[in-house]
């Protein structure tokens, strides 16, 4: 069923309406301030014979091999059938300013055949950024999300047992590179690229600090000059920016889920004046094959005779309906809910009133 949910940034405050102010730290990513991502190749052990086959994942016995090879136990030649070990990969995101001896929360998912990942351990297991260095090591029982129950004829699975966390898992090992105090201006990076929002965060930072410090490059780029806010230190640049509060502009957007039937329409949605006629054609064909058997004692043999009914019908319409102009988002759903279709119908009628350009919208279909 289509839920069409209402996302209204619309504050009033007086006789004015205003939209409501957000903070510019959820709206721009700073320069240089960025975590990084981590990833490695490991084994969990410890699992009660929910394990990988070591038949159909052979990289799990190499590692195992050469794990035991640097703990000084010689296997060589010898033949491992075990079934409660698995090959997992882990992956952690390394915050920014992260510090030597600092921990941070790691994933870790089954590569093979393990049925699950419940009870297990993490053995040591270093993480690789993409410069191929090793920033972090993990190990650590991991906390797996589901479980499993199998019999003879039934299998039950709930969640995701093949995958888990170990939380506070792994250890940093190497810091990052970055010396944020070397800063002469920040650039501040809108997630959402827009000329006015732009605008909108130069202006306010210039009245934050008295002076003309920030300055817009394009619609996703504010380039604050440091040394011109009179701040002690590029931190405290960012701490003052972070919780300023300005009101951001966003494109009008609808976007439609096909899969669950959802719509979502964002406040500043607007449709033109629009007739809109819509019926349901159906096509229904039945197969009834008749079998005719020859009498008894007689020769002969059975004969399938196709039948075939096929039939179409068609569904009275709604019409042609007028949906009048909406100067405002409840105008808009107002106006869409008097056509009086099904729900799934909706998503069709969106297109077509897009397609004839009275729907004044980005419109997004996932």
């Amino acid at each position: 069923m289509i839920r069409i949910f209402i996302a209204s940034l619309i504050l009033m405050s007086g006789l004015a309406a205003q939209a409501q102010t957000v903070r510019i730290k959820d709206l721009v990513e700073f320069g240089g301030v960025r975590g990084n991502d981590l990833v490695g190749y490991g084994l969990v052990v410890g699992l009660n014979g929910t394990g990988d086959g070591i038949r159909n994942a052979p990289y799990t016995e190499e590692i195992m091999a050469n794990i035991l090879e640097r703990l000084g136990v010689n296997v060589t030649g010898e033949q491992f059938r075990p079934k409660n070990v698995a090959a997992v990969f882990v992956t952690a995101s390394l915050p920014a300013f992260a510090r030597a001896g600092g921990q941070i929360d790691v994933t870790v998912s089954a590569i093979g055949d393990a049925k699950s990942l419940l009870g297990g351990t993490l053995i040591m297991t270093p993480l690789n950024a993409a410069d191929g260095q090793i920033y972090a090591v993990a190990q650590g029982t991991v906390i797996a999300g589901g479980a499993e129950a199998e019999g003879e004829g039934a299998r039950v699975v709930q969640g995701v047992p093949t995958a888990g966390v170990v939380p506070a898992g792994a250890r940093v090992e190497r810091e990052v590179a970055f010396n944020l105090n070397s800063l002469k201006v920040l650039q501040l990076a809108l997630r959402e690229p827009d000329f006015t929002t732009a605008v909108r965060i130069e202006r306010r930072l210039n009245e934050a600090f008295g002076r003309a410090a920030a300055a817009m490059q394009d619609s996703g780029t504010v380039v604050v000059d440091l040394a011109a806010t009179g701040a002690r230190s590029p931190a405290h640049v960012i701490a003052r920016i972070e919780n300023i509060g300005i009101a951001p502009e966003r494109r009008a957007r609808v976007v439609v889920d096909q899969r669950s039937g959802t719509i979502v329409m964002g406040e500043d949605v607007r449709i033109s004046r629009v007739a809109v006629s819509q019926g349901n054609l159906t096509l229904r064909i039945e197969e009834t094959p008749l079998a005719i058997q020859p009498n008894p004692f007689s020769e002969g043999e059975t004969v399938v005779v196709p039948r075939t009914n096929a039939a179409i019908e068609e569904e009275e319409g709604i019409g042609l309906a007028e949906v009048p102009a909406g100067t405002s988002l409840s105008e808009v759903v107002a106006g869409l809910n008097a056509l009086g279709v099904a729900p799934r119908d909706m998503i069709d009628i969106l297109k077509s009133i897009k397609a004839a350009g009275a729907l004044h919208a980005e419109f997004v279909v996932r």
